[in-house]
């Protein structure tokens, strides 16, 4: 009788190609401060996980990040009304719990409080999320196969560095699936960047101290240039004959340049003078349609945290709902976006013909739905900047 032996994955053999990639990182980690013991006793072991996303895999077909799913979210499933009014009566409730923290970490840094919460509500939760997976793990993983090995190469040393520096535990280095950790979800170069020890206790923890993992927050804006007393947006109500191709963060005017032509602050809104002289940039998620907005600057300050249009709406929209109860003044109107490769098709075209020069991943953000205006313009289409159907159509009949 033959007895076939299974090996599962959790007993496989290591794989000898990461175990020597792994150990070549040694010099790197040595010129980090990561002592010889630290670092075998780290990897001693280590296995990758290649049921990661966002990984390059020989023979496998690429796996792409959550954010590339097969459809792309239109903000009203994004930014769910359910989660925001949630969200938002637990930040005031934690607003007046940290209060004191809050108004000094405001005063220091120029931050308001309700940005903060809104930042640690989208990130975890406010702590009630449990980060799934072994940091160390992670980082190793996507140094070895991901998509971006020399940026996750650095952070994987850096992670050896935490543990050695007395940082963190690698029991308590808990990580999304790109590396994020801690309580407002910092890499491991953002917590030698940004990280603040705000309680006093000696150290900067951005894992169990909610002062420190907010002032934290609260210096990365800040070194991504923050401006004090600055809103992250305002909506409005654009004017009939509204350019969207206009939407562009390299188009900016003051607000009372944008107010002057037609556009009007909702809910009859009052602009300071002030107000009125800061650079603002046109935002229309859904080209035409839902909800408009002026973004200034630290609009894109915290789009540098997390590089989404979505996310940025989510904890700006969050932040005003700590402090108002009032929902966006206009809608959103989309049900349905197009596959991540539809947007992918249009953004190839749109290159080919020089209407477009950024980066080809699926997603219809600002500049991709101004290009895409362009093309509407040209091709004599209804100018509304949104990747329809009608707009595919026509880009595959030009192809």
């Amino acid at each position: 009788m033959t007895i076939t032996v299974i090996v599962s994955p959790a007993h496989a053999a290591p794989d000898p190609a990461f175990t020597q990639f792994i150990a070549s990182l040694w010099p790197e980690a040595e010129g980090q401060g990561v002592s010889r013991a630290t670092f075998d006793r780290e990897t001693s072991g280590l296995e990758p996980d290649y049921k990661l996303p966002d990984l390059i895999l020989p023979g496998r077909p690429a796996t792409g990040a959550p954010s590339q799913a097969e459809f792309v979210q239109v903000p009203a499933d994004y930014i769910k009304e359910a989660a925001i009014a949630r969200l938002a009566a637990e930040g005031q409730k934690l607003m007046a719990k940290y209060r004191t923290s809050l108004d000094g970490i405001e005063q220091r840094f120029g931050v308001p409080a309700a940005v903060l919460l809104a930042i640690w509500g989208r990130e975890t939760d406010f702590g009630r999320y449990t980060l799934p997976y072994d940091g160390v793990r992670v980082l190793a993983t996507q140094a070895y196969v991901g998509r971006r090995k020399d940026k996750y190469r650095n952070e994987f040393i850096l992670a050896l560095k935490l543990i050695n520096d007395g940082e963190v535990t690698r029991k308590d280095l808990r990580t999304s699936w790109a590396g994020a950790t801690g309580l407002t979800q910092f890499l491991p170069s953002e917590f030698y960047q940004h990280a603040i020890d705000f309680d006093g206790d000696g150290r900067k923890d951005i894992w169990h101290s909610v002062p420190d993992a907010l002032a934290s927050a609260a210096e990365q804006l800040v070194n991504k240039g923050w401006q004090k007393n600055v809103r992250w947006a305002y909506e409005v109500n654009p004017p009939a004959n509204v350019d969207c191709t206009m939407g562009m963060p390299e188009v900016t005017k003051p607000l009372g340049e944008w107010l002057r032509d037609g556009f009007v602050p909702v809910r009859g809104q009052k602009l300071s003078a002030t107000e009125q002289a800061e650079e603002a940039s046109l935002l229309q998620p859904e080209g035409i349609y839902g909800p408009s907005f002026l973004a200034t600057k630290n609009y894109f300050v915290i789009k540098e945290y997390n590089f989404s249009d979505l996310y940025v709406l989510f904890v700006g929209h969050l932040a005003d709902r700590m402090v108002s109860p009032l929902a966006f003044a206009t809608p959103w109107s989309a049900s349905t976006q197009l596959h991540t490769k539809d947007v992918e098709a249009m953004q190839h075209h749109l290159t080919r013909i020089g209407l477009y020069a950024d980066k080809i991943d699926g997603k219809a953000g600002m500049k991709t739905r101004a290009a895409l205006g362009a093309y509407q313009k040209q091709a004599g289409l209804k100018v509304d900047c949104w990747p329809s159907e009608a707009v595919l159509r026509s880009i595959e009949q030009a192809r």
